[in-house]
């Protein structure tokens, strides 16, 4: 064991800082590609992503839901940050 102490850096909170990806991008993404997951890929969400693309989108649901969402704000990037 050494003696060095040990130092408590908490990690930046989520949500902190605009991200990088476009609200208006993503929104493209799901409208006109939603059915197969791409705008959750492009947000950074892969597992989703596949799952889109397996399920075509919750048969259309899922990805009009994830369309409400981007416009009104309420669907985040991966890290947690509000889309530009």
């Amino acid at each position: 064991m050494s003696s060095v102490p040990e130092e408590n850096v908490a990690p930046a909170p989520r949500g902190s800082s605009k991200s990088d990806k476009q609200k208006v991008t993503a929104a493209l993404l799901c409208l006109f590609l939603g059915y197969i997951g791409v705008h959750r890929f492009y947000l950074g969400y892969s597992t989703i992503g596949i799952i889109q693309i397996l399920t075509l989108g919750g048969c259309g649901i899922w990805a009009t839901i994830d369309l409400v969402m981007i416009l009104t704000g309420g669907l985040t990037d991966s890290d947690g940050r509000e889309l530009s």
